[in-house]
């Protein structure tokens, strides 16, 4: 080697003792920086809501999958327990009534057939008032008594030809009648304002009993000059009725919101989940939710209250189960499938209700067609009327009882009023808590909303239960 090497070697190993002491002088003035810096300083837990901390994403993932292997652990017990009760052959048995041997075998199709009866009549009866035929008042209470007959025909056909109909097939028949009853009183009233204001020629108001939801339109100022806006009596066709009828809202507006194009991926999906959301609700019926029912009769006719207690926490699952897919199946997957068909363009179903922080939140966001029929057909027209928010309110709240009532009495055979004294309860129930919520804190409010839904409908569904299998059977 030569000197010049050496010299070259020698310094590259001085700068790197040299480097060496700067980074160790580097690292005792970190250490010393540290000792230095104070360890304690002011703050709360991470499960204290004071300390704001929100990502609790990991326990979420391991509240699900506790609750995946619960519902599997709870699936092979009833599996093991009362074997595979599934039987689909056996479901159109169940919607249709059909009965071997019997000369009507499809009473349930026969009444949804005929349902479009009372909406015919109420069309040409609008017509008639339109065109001066009968007057209008005599046409207004021959319309009351069509809405009437019309959800009165499920209970007297039922009394005659009560063994020819399955519970869910005369439940489906109701529920259709039932909702046909709140189109025609729409549909009726609707029509009483126009007349209203064509004969007070108030256009202001007609304006605000009509729907502005017309293509071209841009104010209220320029409704008049839209091609494209029905007026009335030009609405009164079999058309527009039909229309009314299948669309997914109980409102009726001479004019709707509608789309340009119907999105073929969407409808696909929706179709899809209908299909096997059906199927899925009556499995879970079949399997899950009949054998839970029947188990929970004799506690009730012993009024053992633990065992009471007991059937209804585990009744509380496939009933809150089943309760969810119907809502999804009905709410979002069914009336969007109605709504992209028919370029219906409201989609406003249902709102944030599992946010909900009292009892009235909840019932003025879930079911958000029959809200805003309850208040533009019953709770606005009492309080102009003069009487009070309050009075209103307990109005609606009783016709909403008495339908309750009305989809479980009827198919039952059976008139009690567990579900007209569960539908009555909410408005007090209701005050305690908005108090919960002011005096404790919104989550024990939404805590209430839950607990309501669980443990409600499990208890009002094993008191029917209990006083049909005493009707009907002899327990054991």
């Amino acid at each position: 080697m030569s000197n010049k090497e050496e010299n070259a070697l020698r310094y590259r190993r001085a700068q790197s003792v040299t480097k060496a002491e700067e980074i160790t002088e580097k690292e005792k003035k970190a250490r010393n920086s540290q000792l230095d810096k104070p360890i304690h300083k002011p703050r709360d837990s991470l499960f204290s809501w004071s300390s704001e901390f929100t990502n609790f994403t990991g326990l979420v993932n391991w509240g699900f999958l506790l609750l995946t292997i619960g519902g599997v652990r709870l699936c092979l017990e009833n599996f093991l327990k009362y074997g595979i009760r599934v039987n689909p052959f056996e479901w159109i048995i169940v919607v249709t009534g059909y009965h071997e041997g019997q000369s009507h075998h499809y009473p349930s199709v026969i009444l949804l057939i005929f349902s479009v009866v009372p909406a015919v009549f109420a069309l040409l009866v609008e017509k008639a008032i339109a065109r001066d035929v009968i007057s209008s008042k005599m046409g207004v209470s021959v319309q009351i008594f069509n809405i009437i007959s019309t959800v009165s025909l499920p209970v007297i056909v039922l009394n005659f030809k009560g063994q020819q109909f399955s519970f869910v097939g005369i439940t489906t028949v109701c529920l259709i009648y039932l909702v046909l009853f709140l189109k025609l009183w729409s549909y009726v009233q609707t029509n009483h304002w126009c007349r209203q204001g064509m004969k007070a020629k108030q256009f202001k108001n007609k304006l605000r009993r009509q729907s502005l939801s017309a293509p071209n339109w841009k104010s209220e100022d320029d409704i008049d000059l839209s091609p494209g806006l029905v007026k009335y009596p030009h609405n009164l066709n079999l058309k527009d009725l039909f229309y009314f009828l299948l669309a997914p809202t109980l409102c009726y507006e001479l004019n709707f919101p509608r789309t340009t194009r119907i999105r073929k991926r969407f409808l696909i999906k929706r179709l899809l989940e209908v299909v096997f959301g059906i199927n899925l609700v009556l499995a879970l019926f079949q399997q899950w939710m009949i054998p839970s029912v029947k188990n929970a009769v004799d506690p009730f006719s012993e009024l053992d209250m633990i065992k009471m207690t007991e059937r209804l926490l585990k009744l509380a699952v496939p009933n809150h189960l089943i309760w969810l897919c119907l809502f999804y199946l009905s709410f979002h997957s069914f009336l969007n499938l109605m709504g992209e068909l028919l370029h219906f363009a409201d989609r406003n179903f249902y709102n944030d209700w599992w946010n909900a922080t009292n009892i009235a939140v909840f019932w003025n966001t879930w079911n958000m067609p029959v809200h805003v029929w309850a208040v533009r057909h019953v709770y606005k027209p009492i309080t102009e009327m003069g009487y009070s928010r309050a009075l209103a309110s307990i109005v609606v709240f009783f016709i909403s009882a008495f339908f309750h009532e009305y989809l479980v009495s009827v198919p039952l055979q059976m008139f009690r009023i567990w579900a007209f004294l569960g539908m009555m309860v909410q408005p007090p129930l209701s005050i305690i808590s908005k108090v919960v919520e002011v005096k404790v804190g919104s989550r024990w409010g939404n805590i209430i909303v839950w607990s309501s839904l669980i443990l409600g409908q499990p208890l009002a569904i094993m008191m029917y239960y209990h006083d049909y299998a005493l009707e009907h059977f002899t327990p054991k």
